[in-house]
């Protein structure tokens, strides 16, 4: 059994993030359909219901087939819809690689692909949870015959607590504008990641 399983993680939430359901046994679209009302305040338009409710819906649905420890959906202005996806995912170390550090997080988190925009920018910090890199990276999704797409940004901390298992913290976002305010938000988070 991975070392990691006796650890308990815990990452502060933001005020404005739904937590998605991605371990629990849950009917996902009454759940999104709860979590949209309660979200969508007094009075909502029920457009505004039903589209967040079809967002939060796939955000679970996308969110469970990584596994992730945890996973959250950043609504701060509901009429928007998600701004960000936030996911805490856990990778143990194996026989190929069996010491997690930060540099080979780093290796992992700045892997060019062909949807990759730009290169990725890397930056070793020290974190409460241990010694971790940060990593932004930009990508191309949902290209056209034109080779038109959107611009999928991501921040993410590969984070090591202890040297049999590590922590990848990921936000990723399309809009581009509020790139600055949602990288802050992750480092404001990362610093949150606590290992008990």
């Amino acid at each position: 059994m991975p070392a990691f399983t006796t650890s308990t993680v815990h990452l502060k939430a933001p005020e404005d993030a739904i937590t998605l359901p991605v371990r629990e046994p849950v009917d996902l679209a009454s759940w999104a359909a709860r979590e949209a009302r309660r979200r969508a305040g007094d009075d909502p338009d029920e457009r505004l219901v039903a589209a967040l409710a079809e967002e939060l819906h796939e955000a679970a649905a996308d969110a469970r087939t990584r596994g992730p420890v945890t996973a959250l959906s950043y609504v701060p202005e509901p009429q928007l819809g998600e701004l960000a996806r936030v996911e805490l995912s856990a990778l143990v170390a194996d026989d190929t690689y069996p010491t997690m550090t930060a540099e080979l997080l780093a290796r992992y988190l700045t892997t060019v692909t062909v949807d990759s925009y730009r290169p990725p920018e890397a930056e070793f910090h020290d974190l409460p949870a241990g010694p971790s890199v940060r990593v932004r990276h930009a990508y191309i999704q949902d290209t056209d015959r034109d080779g038109t797409g959107t611009v999928l940004e991501t921040c993410a901390y590969g984070i090591v607590p202890d040297e049999g298992w590590g922590l990848v913290l990921l936000t990723s976002w399309r809009a581009v504008a509020r790139t600055d305010e949602l990288c802050a938000l992750t480092d404001a988070l990362a610093r949150t990641v606590a290992v008990i």
